[in-house]
């Protein structure tokens, strides 16, 4: 069965973590220079696959002991939390992008770079987390692809925009408080289970 609230905490946690991201660069600067749509069927595809991988791999972790998962899963955002608060800015990658804009081309782009770019990222390993957490992998996916869409489509169409108004800083440091409430939670499971 479905959680609406588990959905609507991944899908804020995953957002959070995903808009100060490479990811989200890449997919602005790909979606300036071509058409929106073909970039985020590329880019959004890409995500899809991204978070089934993850929540697959959480799904194996609920077969260990609860205290021993909730205490990894604790480690683990503390890891994340820690990446998104010490971490330094990235300079702007350079992208290959494709010689025609057919769709294929620009939406194959997008895939490639995202698929690439994405394994073993924050937010990938997060979905695992979530996934490992709550022991619900469709609730899970249904709030962290939206969750990742979101931002691609916001970074793609707006990000320029979105950046004037809400510095990049401030989103880092709320996607990092919340990694570090998740922690929290997690890792007092494990010690009081």
């Amino acid at each position: 069965m479905i959680s609406l609230s588990i959905v609507a905490l991944v899908f804020g946690v995953v957002f959070l973590a995903e808009l100060p991201d490479k990811t989200a660069l890449a997919g602005l600067m790909l979606g300036t220079r071509y058409r929106a749509s073909y970039v985020f069927a590329g880019v959004a595809a890409a995500f899809a696959v991204h978070v089934t991988l993850a929540v697959a791999a959480g799904s194996v972790l609920t077969l260990l002991p609860h205290r021993l998962v909730q205490a990894v899963v604790g480690v683990l955002f503390l890891a994340g939390a820690a990446m998104l608060l010490f971490r330094r800015d990235e300079a702007e990658e350079t992208i290959r992008t494709p010689a025609d804009q057919g769709f294929w081309k620009v939406s194959g782009a997008g895939f490639m770079l995202i698929l690439v770019a994405e394994f073993g990222d924050l937010t990938q390993i997060m979905t695992a987390n979530l996934a490992a957490r709550y022991d619900d992998p469709l609730s899970v996916a249904l709030g962290a692809v939206p969750a990742l869409w979101a931002v691609a489509g916001l970074s793609i169409l707006g990000g320029r925009t979105l950046m004037k108004y809400v510095p990049l800083r401030l989103i880092t440091r709320v996607a990092a408080v919340t990694m570090l409430a998740l922690a929290g939670f997690s890792l007092y499971e494990a010690v009081s289970a």
